[in-house]
């Protein structure tokens, strides 16, 4: 028997076994899709929300807990969502709101979160995307809130103000700016790309392509549209908006900072439960007199709930009076967090829960 022989009966030994196998996996997996379509049905029911952040955190969590390789926890996960992505198509028709167009980051974002079998809806602006959720046209929004080199999404916080919407997730997903088009990276003349992505990899272009002239677009998904008229032309955009618009990554990852990363708020209409592991949102409004604010924020330190997050936003129906947008460690079913909130309130403090949520992994 000569070795190519030997070799082809390896290859088929292992070949039939992967059949056997598939066909087990694609029974098990309707099997547990049945099961995810009678639980939806019985929350629909009830009332309950179909989409469940701190069910999805524990099924992460037991899986990764269960894995013992070869494949990298990461890539189980992503095979999970898409199995999860696809219960929650078939237990109801979930339309997610996003800040577009198709391709953006936020589209990203939205997919990683909710996995590719549900509908997605591409809108103008951050107020579109409240709008779309709490008229019910959309199940859930999916909008920035702040980035790491480039500061908060003011527009974001103000729609927080006077919404009735929680945020029930988070996505931390870091940004890998790439430098798409047609051509050669050395022959690129003009670059285009949404203000931010530009701010985002200014130094990168100052050394790659110094003479490259910067137009500023709407988005970086514009910027990959105008790309593919001229080979001249790039986009810094994403991967997505390569994928897209059909380009080529003439180089990835060249924005200036590695730690640049982009929080991303889910928004829906019930919180979820607590998981022991959670984050909290909070928008407080406190008297204007000396030492408001220091008092406002001292039970928080009375009952060792940590804040990891204090933004001010000025209030637009009264001049020189703010809003105080917090993030605290814990959910406000926690008896420490409840506590320092009414106690927060007892001295006059104005307090919106916006939202308990479980912390989330970087995506």
């Amino acid at each position: 028997m000569n070795k190519q022989h030997l070799t082809e009966q390896e290859l088929e030994l292992h070949r039939k076994e992967i059949n056997r196998l598939d066909k087990e996996i694609v029974q098990l997996l309707n099997d547990r899709i049945s099961h995810a379509v009678s639980i939806g049905e019985i929350k629909q029911r009830d009332g309950q929300e179909i989409y469940a952040p701190h069910r999805e955190k524990e099924v992460f969590d037991r899986i990764k807990t269960m894995n013992q390789g070869p494949v990298k926890d990461a890539s189980l996960c992503a095979i999970y969502r898409e199995v999860m992505s696809a219960a929650l198509a078939l237990q109801k028709t979930l339309v997610v709101a996003y800040l577009g167009p198709e391709a953006t980051f936020t589209h990203q974002a939205a997919l990683r979160r909710f996995g590719s079998s549900l509908t997605y809806l591409p809108l103008k602006t951050v107020a579109d995307v409240f709008t779309e959720v709490s008229k019910g046209c959309a199940d859930y929004g999916v909008a920035p809130v702040e980035n790491s080199t480039e500061g908060v999404v003011n527009n974001t916080l103000d729609m927080l103000v006077d919404t009735d919407l929680k945020i029930v997730a988070q996505i931390m997903m870091g940004i890998r700016q790439c430098l798409i088009g047609l051509g050669k990276k050395e022959d690129i003349r003009r670059i285009y790309s949404h203000p931010q992505a530009i701010a985002q990899c200014r130094f990168w272009i100052q050394r790659s392509l110094p003479h490259a002239e910067l137009v500023e677009t709407s988005s970086t998904t514009r910027a990959a549209e105008l790309a593919t008229s001229d080979p001249s032309s790039a986009a810094l955009a994403g991967a997505l908006a390569a994928e897209t618009y059909d380009l080529d990554i003439l180089e990835d990852n060249v924005q200036d900072s590695q730690a640049n990363f982009t929080r991303f708020l889910v928004l829906g209409r019930q919180c979820p439960p607590r998981t022991g592991k959670d984050r909290s949102s909070l928008m407080i409004s406190v008297p204007d007199r000396v030492g408001a604010l220091f008092e406002a924020l001292e039970p928080f330190t009375k009952a060792k709930v940590n804040m990891t997050r204090i933004e001010s936003r000025p209030n637009k129906r009264k001049a020189w009076e703010y809003y105080f947008f917090l993030d605290i460690e814990g959910h406000t079913e926690d008896t420490q967090v409840a506590a320092a909130i009414t106690e927060l309130e007892k001295r006059g403090a104005y307090v919106k829960i916006l939202g308990s949520y479980p912390e989330s992994e970087w995506v």
